[in-house]
């Protein structure tokens, strides 16, 4: 009896750590933008980053809204969409792609809530990103972040943002607003 439960308790122990063995590690922030560049250049597109986390409503609320069958097309039509996962929860920080904070950082973001988001074009220039400025204000301050744009003047940013950095025509950015002012 005594060897069955140690017998037992050996192969929990072989499946736990083989299980942990084969966790898979999220990709780096490096990784991510590399691969989402590399596709942006091969199919003319800009790439589209966002930052969120696992807890985060908005962030939710985002991909909800940028996945609605009414306006999916218009997004991969236009960009490469990517997520970076930062700010997670003591519990949850495995999720986070390595070097994702630092980035977030580099765009003046780490200051900002989630969700945060930019565009760039297929070199990695930044076109836009989710800060609302004061007129004549440059891209080097932070302004408000519009995060999941919910009300007039963010959706207006967010149009706005649409606008100059894809190739939506008035019907779809319509569309788009439609769906981001609805409640």
């Amino acid at each position: 009896m005594k060897s069955r439960f140690y017998l037992l308790l050996a192969l929990i122990f072989v499946v736990q750590f083989s299980y942990a063995q084969n966790a898979e590690e999220p990709k780096s922030t490096k990784e991510i933008l590399d691969s989402s560049l590399t596709i942006a250049k091969e199919e003319g597109k800009n790439v589209f980053i966002m930052w969120h986390a696992s807890w985060c409503g908005w962030c939710k609320l985002m991909d909800k809204k940028m996945a609605d069958e009414s306006v999916k097309d218009y997004f991969n039509d236009n960009y490469v969409i990517a997520h970076l996962v930062v700010k997670e929860s003591k519990d949850n920080k495995h999720l986070e792609n390595p070097g994702s904070d630092k980035l977030l950082a580099k765009y003046k973001g780490d200051k900002a809530g989630i969700p945060f988001w930019i565009v760039l074009d297929e070199n990695g220039d930044l076109l836009a990103d989710s800060y609302m400025r004061s007129e004549g204000v440059g891209m080097d301050k932070p302004g408000q972040n519009t995060g999941c744009p919910a009300q007039p003047e963010e959706v207006a940013h967010w149009i706005s943002v649409l606008k100059q950095t894809s190739d939506i025509s008035e019907q779809g950015l319509i569309k788009i607003a439609g769906l981001f002012e609805k409640k």
